[in-house]
């Protein structure tokens, strides 16, 4: 069997500005970040909102392996056979996180011809947003620890810090720890820990917001602390939220790629569905509504996870209401979930 990454290499990708000029994108809607990678500009996503809108089908699946079932190749593959009959289809997916593409599951492009590309690049640090969420995040942690070194006007509680640092990566030694050690001049110890971007509370308001302004506004109502009156205090009560807001604001522009045949694919944000919702950007959404007939979109993990939080938040956050949905279900899971022990699961087993 030829490996996915051999496929993908084989493929010749179209400019991305010839991706996009088919999308009735032009030169100056776009920031290119290379030959195959292009941002585009939120201005393009404000008359995309003011177009006739195409019909949206999200695909879900049952609760997975830890390998994946394969949604991501599912609504790959479906996108690129809609354009194959002549329909003007555009993909809309999440964008991988460094600690799945490292670990047991591995990349988050698809698989077999249902590939988005290009796949190293996008498996890796693709145009740096998670890298900016990340950032963002850990301003915000950074300046509520400097607050509590530099007086702690606000009187909060080292032991009710709810806001937690995070980093691109699975490493589980940095899960629960204590900072501040070193004495009086390197901080206040308290415990602390970090999580995986995909999984901050910044990545979940990315994948929301409808612009920069509602960008601002939810980061400023982040409940990051409780102070000793059992009060909260938020993002805003620190002033930090503008600064957060203004590190994010490239990120805040959807990405355009292409898959291996050439159709338009959205890879915009990542949220997990475990920790958050669960589901690409809600901007790269309406730019693709506005600009396709048919935009196929994936939930994250299974129906009774991504696929119920993009009802339940997504559609009622952003008005968006799916027209069809696509519902994948793999024999392997099936077993899985039987209880056909992991070692088990390449072998027949009807029982299960």
């Amino acid at each position: 069997m030829v490996a996915d990454i051999e496929i993908a290499q084989r493929v010749t990708m179209r400019p991305i500005v010839d991706v996009a000029a088919g999308l009735g994108l032009g030169r100056d809607d776009l920031i290119l970040k290379g030959d195959y990678i292009a941002k585009v500009r939120l201005a393009a996503v404000d008359r995309a909102r003011k177009a006739r809108q195409g019909k949206l089908v999200l695909v879900t699946g049952t609760t997975p392996t830890r390998y994946g079932e394969g949604k991501t190749l599912t609504t790959v593959g479906l996108g690129q056979a809609l354009n194959r009959i002549g329909t003007k289809a555009i993909i809309a997916v999440r964008e991988p996180s460094l600690g799945p593409v490292f670990g047991t599951k591995g990349g988050a492009t698809g698989g077999g011809q249902s590939q988005v590309l290009p796949m190293e690049d996008i498996n890796l640090h693709f145009t740096g947003d998670i890298h900016a969420v990340g950032a963002a995040n850990n301003l915000i942690a950074a300046v509520m620890d400097a607050h509590l070194f530099h007086g702690n006007a606000l009187d909060i509680d080292p032991t009710r810090v709810l806001f937690p640092r995070c980093l691109d990566m699975n490493d589980r030694q940095l899960r629960n720890i204590v900072t501040g050690l070193g004495g009086p001049k390197h901080g206040v110890p308290r415990e602390d820990g970090f999580i995986i971007t995909a999984a901050s509370e910044v990545m979940a308001i990315l994948c929301l917001t409808e612009g920069i302004h509602d960008l601002k506004a939810r980061l400023e109502r982040i409940i990051v602390a409780f102070d000793r009156r059992e009060h909260p205090v938020s993002v805003g009560d620190l002033y930090v939220h503008g600064a957060s807001a203004i590190l994010l604001k490239d990120a805040l522009m959807p990405n355009l790629v292409q898959t291996l045949e050439g159709t338009p694919a959205f890879v915009h944000g990542g949220p997990f569905a475990n920790i958050a919702h669960g589901h690409s950007s809600v901007l790269a959404d309406r730019l693709a509504l506005g600009l396709g007939d048919i935009v196929v979109t994936e939930a994250g993990f299974g129906s009774d996870l991504g696929g119920e939080k993009f009802v339940d938040l997504v559609c009622r956050q952003s008005g968006l209401r799916p027209d069809a949905a696509v519902l994948v279900v793999s024999v392997r899971a099936l077993k899985h979930h039987g209880g056909v022990k992991k070692k088990d699961l390449a072998r027949e087993d009807f029982k299960a």
